[in-house]
Parts: structure tokens; C-alpha cells; sequence
């Protein structure tokens, strides 16, 4: 008997519960759950092997919880290539480089993508926290100190006028 309501077939609730996993992983790995994240991340990406969004996330959710840094360098960069105009993706892929301490390659990603989007903010944002950073002016305050934050803007802006390499 038929009450009105829609028939749901099969694929039509594998793709809900596919989103409501990638939605709630996406949502752990933000919060700093990346363990948690990869189990939902990972059910996503059973129901459509396909999904760049899903194997970027995956792949991200990998390197940060299990460290597994070629698998998750690999399936990020299937995600880039299936839609390379998602910004997401060239983010997610320059930080498991980054993580996995290929500082360079990470750079050369978020390079490619700035030069392919122009200037973002978020991919100068990643650029800018993967790039090396020097030492802190006064180091036993720490980096995040108002004063350190301060005074290291100087150095910069100094050093940017006088024209000092490596800033």
C-alpha cells in the first residue's frame, strides 16, 4: 500500500548515506577527530571510488591520522586531476606534503594552484604556513606572542625594504 510517500531505491540511499558519511568525516577531521574521520571518510569512498571529493578527503583524513603518506599523496592527487578546479583539492594535497615533510613539493603544489587561480587567500595562507619560517625574535616567549608576532612583521617589512633575500 502506497501512503503518498517517495519509494527510495537502493543507489538512491547508498548515495545519502555516502554523503552523510562524507559530511560528518569532513566535519571530525576539522574538528581534529582524524581517526574517527578516516573510518567515515572511508565508508564515502566505498559507495563511489569515483568521487573527487571523497578521495581528496580521504586521502587527507590518511595522512593525518595513520601517516601513510604515499597513499594519501596518491589519492589527493587523483582527486586533483579528476577536478583540477577545485581549490580544496590543491589544498588538501600541498598539506600531506607538507606533513610528510616534503616542504618543497608541498610549495611547488600550492605554486601550480596559485598560478592557477590567481591570488586566494587560502592558498597564500597554506603557502605562507609551509614556507619556512625563521627563528622567533624573542624565543622563550614563543612564536604566537603578541610581541614576537609584532616584531617579526617588522623584521619583514624591514627586511622586504632593504631588499634582503629569503623572506
Amino acid at each position: 500500500m502506497n501512503l503518498g510517500f517517495a519509494k527510495q531505491t537502493a543507489t538512491g540511499t547508498a548515495e545519502l548515506d555516502a554523503m552523510a558519511e562524507f559530511r560528518e568525516g569532513v566535519k571530525l577531521l576539522r574538528n581534529e577527530y582524524p581517526q574517527q574521520a578516516m573510518v567515515r571518510l572511508r565508508r564515502a569512498f566505498e559507495c563511489d571510488k569515483h568521487n573527487p571529493y571523497y578521495l581528496s578527503f580521504l586521502g587527507l583524513s590518511i595522512a593525518r591520522a595513520q601517516q601513510m603518506w604515499e597513499q594519501a599523496a596518491e589519492l589527493c592527487e587523483m582527486a586533483v586531476q579528476l577536478k583540477p578546479g577545485e581549490i580544496q583539492f590543491h589544498l588538501n594535497v600541498g598539506e600531506v606534503y607538507a606533513l610528510a615533510g616534503r616542504r618543497e613539493k608541498a610549495l611547488d603544489k600550492l605554486d601550480d594552484a596559485l598560478e592557477l587561480f590567481g591570488e586566494d587567500a587560502r592558498l597564500r595562507q597554506a603557502h605562507s604556513k609551509v614556507e619556512k619560517r625563521r627563528n622567533p625574535l624573542v624565543p622563550f616567549i614563543g612564536r604566537e606572542h603578541f610581541l614576537n608576532r609584532e616584531l617579526g612583521r617588522l623584521r619583514h617589512r624591514t627586511m622586504k625594504r632593504l631588499g634582503i633575500s629569503g623572506i
